[in-house]
């Protein structure tokens, strides 16, 4: 079968971003995205390029301290991956997970004895 192309489709780094930045929240494990040191910028914890029509991202994240921060890295970087190849149809160079900082949950009020 025979398609006739009917224009090119260009897809913003911003869409690139905001696919990474959601497909790397809803990873278990995940507290919150890190600082990628760009000031003023929406794109807050990622920073996605397209290099020969391949995109690279680099995505800082927070992760939660009961969590195998290597695993959560890895499961990061396949379903990024996952996620730009099936909504945008474009190949992955590089993934490259930067966890920043660890949160730990706060501890529970405690309660005194002459209350």
């Amino acid at each position: 079968m025979y398609e006739e192309s009917q224009g090119t489709i260009t897809i913003a780094t911003t869409v690139l971003n905001t696919i990474a930045r959601l497909t790397t929240l809803s990873v278990p494990g995940v507290a919150r995205m890190g600082n990628n040191g760009q000031l003023l910028q929406t794109n807050i914890g990622t920073n996605v390029k397209v290099i020969d029509n391949k995109v690279k991202a680099d995505i800082f994240i927070v992760v939660r301290s009961d969590v195998n921060f290597y695993e959560t890295g890895q499961r990061i970087q396949q379903e990024v991956t996952r996620s730009i190849k099936e909504i945008v149809g474009m190949d992955v160079q590089a993934i490259n997970v930067y966890i920043q900082d660890v949160e730990y949950p706060l501890p529970e009020p405690s309660t005194s004895a002459s209350e």
